[in-house]
């Protein structure tokens, strides 16, 4: 028998999700629809969800090792929870930075930390990959589903063949940091208003929002944002719904610790 004996069609399973947004769009209710979740709070967004879907949370975290130790536990301890939420990415930032400050006693900014040259930056980098790594951990060995939440933020690109252009990413100290939560994920989201524009076509227009969000989670120059099930058009968004359900595969089954 050869290793082609062996080829089959992966199933879908646990998914790894980035949900970006401004604040008060609903990034943490709406993180709060998927199955059985635990949020991990570097903030305490989880107070903001109305009461009827507010869900479990972990201690609000206010050092890095917290982080650790909170990853260690859901990974080997005995639960049922079935989704992690990291609410948010953007506050975990702001508390690694803080630890590689707390580090290098001399620095006055993560500029200049550990030496400069951009070493703060790869630490800091480093930091968020660990927390990826927290994540496959979970959906490998306990089948569960990550969602990543971050803050928005506009950024400038320069693309090598085309005019500047700006669009919304993930507020993060330096963009080194972005990939964890970018690459090879599942889907990357954007959660937004609904809206549109209102004038004359011989006028200004101006956008008027409404109260619905919308989540984009297509190829766009817009913002950041992705996915691997096909999506192509906005996902309305229903209070105390998850939108998303149809795309996360079977029901993850706990692998350890049961």
């Amino acid at each position: 028998m050869g290793i082609l004996s062996e080829v089959t069609v992966p199933e879908t399973g646990p998914q790894i999700i980035t949900i970006c947004g401004d604040a008060g769009t609903g990034k943490s209710s709406l993180a709060a629809t998927f199955p059985k979740p635990i949020f991990m709070r570097a903030e305490d967004g989880v107070a903001r969800i109305p009461e009827a879907f507010r869900p479990p949370a972990l201690p609000v975290i206010s050092d890095a090792d917290q982080v650790w130790e909170q990853f260690t536990a859901l990974i080997h301890e005995p639960h049922d929870y079935q989704t992690l939420v990291v609410d948010t990415v953007s506050a975990l930032d702001r508390i690694f930075v803080s630890s590689i400050m707390k580090t290098d006693g001399k620095a006055k900014s993560i500029n200049a930390a550990m030496g400069g040259y951009g070493a703060g930056f790869n630490a800091l980098a480093a930091m968020h990959q660990r927390v990826r790594k927290g994540a496959e951990l979970l959906r490998q060995k306990r089948g569960m589903h990550v969602i990543f939440i971050a803050h928005a933020e506009v950024d400038r690109v320069s693309p090598p063949d085309g005019d500047d252009y700006s669009r919304y990413s993930l507020r993060m100290t330096h963009n080194k940091s972005l990939p964890p939560y970018v690459d090879d994920l599942d889907a990357v989201g954007f959660l937004r208003q609904e809206m549109f524009l209102k004038g004359d076509a011989d006028e200004r227009k101006r956008a008027i929002s409404t109260e619905g969000r919308e989540l984009i989670c297509y190829l766009t120059a817009n913002n950041v944002s992705k996915n691997a099930w096909g999506v192509t058009e906005p996902i309305k968004i229903i209070l105390g719904q998850n939108p998303l359900a149809q795309y996360l595969g079977k029901q993850p089954k706990q692998k350890e610790g049961e």
